[in-house]
């Protein structure tokens, strides 16, 4: 697990790395369709490695009969998504329908953190590993964790190096910590910022993935199944 999280970081925050480089040489478009042709695939083995995976190892604990637990892990879950929705980037960038550009984000959730898709993710792993309590959902949060906070110092390097100074006052501005930049002032939420269509798309996908976590264990079997499910197994 450890060896294919280290793979999709490579993969991710090396491209990231050589975006400016290669859109130079190739142009933005052919990049950006390079780089998810190499990055979807990566993550979607990612995503079924864990989920066929994801009991194995030494049980540390199991809290999934605790009244009131359920409630717990799909509001923290939730959040997750409202951290971990594509916040920094028009979705219409990923395909490459609209030229990819990079850009400087000071509102809505940047507002709350500079980085909501490293704290998605640790919210994530943290609801997750609290509901399955497995080491081997643990030792696959410790990656997925490092991974992002690599992410955080990784991101801030870049922009520094596109923006310079604007960057320097955005950073100054914001906080990577949820809610620091809010509580000693440097920022005001604004709420209507938050009022947008992809708000509702982020409660769509949460219900909709509430109804597939039933399909989970017959999508893992299937991934067990195929070639590549026994030749990582």
């Amino acid at each position: 697990m450890l060896a294919l999280i280290v793979l999709f970081a490579l993969i991710h925050s090396g491209g990231a790395a050589l975006r400016s480089r290669a859109e130079a040489v190739i142009g933005a478009r052919a990049w950006r369709l390079i780089f998810a042709l190499a990055s979807i695939p990566s993550a979607i083995v990612l995503i079924g490695y864990f989920l066929a995976h994801r009991y194995d190892g030494l049980r540390l604990w199991n809290l999934q009969g605790v009244p009131g637990m359920i409630p717990i892990i799909w509001v923290l879950t939730a959040i997750s998504f409202l951290f971990l929705y594509p916040a920094t980037y028009n979705l219409l960038e990923i395909p490459a329908v609209l030229k990819p550009e990079m850009r400087l984000y000071a509102k809505g959730i940047i507002r709350i953190t500079r980085h909501p898709q490293a704290i998605g993710q640790i919210l994530w792993c943290f609801t997750h590993q609290l509901w399955i309590g497995s080491s081997f959902t643990l030792i696959t949060c410790f990656g997925l964790i490092a991974h992002h906070l690599f992410a955080i110092w990784h991101g801030d390097r870049r922009l520094k190096a596109k923006f310079g100074q604007d960057f320097e006052e955005l950073r100054n501005n914001t906080s990577v910590i949820p809610f620091l930049a809010v509580l000693d002032g440097r920022q005001n939420l604004q709420i209507q910022e938050f009022l947008r269509p992809s708000q509702l798309g982020i409660a769509i996908a949460v219900l909709v993935f509430w109804w597939a976590h039933r399909y989970i264990s017959i999508g893992s079997e299937l991934f067990l199944g195929t070639g590549l499910g026994e030749m990582l197994s």
